[in-house]
């Protein structure tokens, strides 16, 4: 079970109802694991380590790199091992273990959620085919990929391409027990030189009613289809698992579409990378978006102030949740806005004024585990000072679970724990963790204060000795379940006792 520590006091610029996230990233071994040639125990230290860090910043969610290119950190009969997670693509990690369940296992129980991270289309990071496995689908139908900019990709134009990106999916949230799926910007590959994607056959082939001079209008279709059968097979499948998409940070500039971003970015989803994110999110077809604002505030042609406010203004009331650059905090190679330690804290307070964005996702892991310019401080003293619960997703309906009963204190010796009755639910109301709320005096207070959260836990029992907070005199103390939907239930009936 988990304890998140807190220290007592009142902050209304602190919101119980947060979403405070970090990317970590496998490719190239960039967050986890840092090597591909590293023990199994070694990757699992690894994994433990950055997730007591994020634990200790009340960080609530991870968004975990599971796919980099049509590959799995994870057994799967459809996509053979990563070669990022054992050196060699195909080989299982020795002494064998299941990573992702592993991690969804260590996350669950710190109270993290575990959102995990999909390439749609890539297959190599670079021209060498021969690193793929002889398992791999690529040896199996070479058909279905093109090579662009001396990388491997899947033909989005192809039905077989959707198909087989809806069966990896389905196979992922059928077998794990994980809070959502995401896709980050890469759709369509970013522009190389002069080199145009090599879809020109597919498209006389299969051009679905679109004219010849309309393929750009077909390629965002093709991403559109893709997008929109995901979103049923997430949702009949479990229908609590959310759908999020982290895009480029322009969608459009504003000298191209008046709808655009005040900005003037040479790449934007909606033209080079095909991406419409602003439909799926007219639409429904995702759940949340999450945008790279990668760029400091003031910037000339893409200031994070002008596009933290499009986004606010454009999220069609989707979870809104913008993404942050730490890693870039103290860079040598970039401007001065990013080598003093405020560029972030400014970037977290600006985000306060605008009540549509719903929280943050941090690229990338590592960053914390060095605390660039005191990152972790900042969090812990000041913006992630006490706990937040993911928000509950605002695209999906569900409902709270049943409220937890028979909440009583016994003691034992010089300890005290704080009981209450398992919830059993099925389905989606199932509890993912309890939030426990401690008040001074005989009372109940403000319960949407998070200063008031002294402990999350997936047990139905706390030592209340344990924890960082003492307690003397009277205490009210409340119990709440959260369930996969996020909600809240009725709390128990208060239980008063003197400590």
């Amino acid at each position: 079970f988990c304890f998140i520590f807190i220290i007592s006091g009142l902050n209304a610029q602190h919101l119980k109802r947060e979403m405070r996230a970090v990317w970590i990233a496998t490719v190239a071994n960039i967050d986890w694991p840092s090597q591909c040639n590293l023990t199994s125990k070694a990757q699992r230290d690894e994994m433990r380590q950055l997730l007591d860090q994020f634990a200790k910043n009340n960080i609530n969610a991870i968004v975990l790199q599971i796919r980099p290119t049509a590959d799995a950190f994870y057994p799967s009969s459809l996509e053979p091992w990563s070669n990022w997670l054992t050196g060699k693509q195909g080989t299982r990690p020795d002494p064998y273990y299941d990573p992702l369940q592993f991690i969804i296992d260590e996350a669950h129980k710190r109270c993290i959620e575990v959102h995990v991270w999909l390439n749609p289309y890539r297959v190599t990071n670079s021209d060498r085919t021969d690193l793929l496995s002889k398992d791999h689908i690529y040896y199996k139908n070479k058909d279905l990929f093109v090579r662009y900019g001396g990388k491997m990709y899947f033909d989005p134009g192809l039905d077989e391409t959707r198909a087989f990106l809806n069966r990896v999916v389905e196979d992922v949230v059928e077998r794990y027990d994980i809070d959502a799926i995401h896709f980050d910007d890469y759709f369509y590959p970013y522009r190389v030189g002069n080199e145009e994607f090599p879809d020109e056959a597919t498209f006389r082939k299969f051009p679905r009613g679109y004219a010849p001079n309309q393929k750009n209008e077909w390629r965002r279709n093709n991403v559109n289809m893709v997008i929109a059968e995901l979103q049923r097979t997430i949702k009949s499948t479990k229908p609590w698992v959310e759908f999020g998409i982290s895009p480029f940070g322009v969608w459009r500039n504003d000298n191209v579409d008046p709808k655009g971003s005040a900005t003037r970015a040479g790449v934007q989803n909606y033209d080079d990378l095909y991406a419409d994110i602003l439909k799926w999110l007219r639409e429904g077809s995702i759940d949340y978006v999450a945008p790279q604002l990668y760029w400091e505030i003031g910037k000339k042609v893409a200031d994070y102030e002008v596009l933290a406010k499009w986004w606010s203004e454009n999220s069609y009331g989707k979870n809104l949740y913008t993404g942050l650059f730490n890693s870039q905090l103290g860079s040598t190679d970039t401007n001065q806005a990013w080598r003093k330690g405020n560029e972030l804290v400014r970037q977290l307070t600006l985000n306060k004024r605008y009540p549509q964005i719903d929280g943050a996702i941090f690229y990338s892991a590592k960053a914390f585990v060095k605390n660039k310019l005191g990152l972790n401080d900042s969090l812990q003293n000041n913006f992630y000072k006490y706990p937040a619960i993911c928000p509950v997703n605002r695209n999906i309906q569900g409902e709270a679970s049943a409220q937890p009963q028979n909440i009583h204190i016994l003691r034992d010796g010089k300890e005290s724990f704080l009981i209450w009755d398992e919830v059993n639910e099925e389905g989606g109301c199932q509890v993912a963790y309890y939030i426990v709320y401690a008040f001074k005096g005989k009372k109940v207070g403000d319960m949407n204060d998070p200063a008031n959260i002294i402990a999350r836990t997936t047990d139905n029992c706390i030592n209340l000795r344990e924890l960082d907070r003492k307690f003397k005199g009277h205490y009210a103390f409340v119990v709440t379940a959260i369930n996969k939907f996020k909600h809240e239930s009725i709390p128990t009936q208060g239980v008063t006792r003197r400590m």
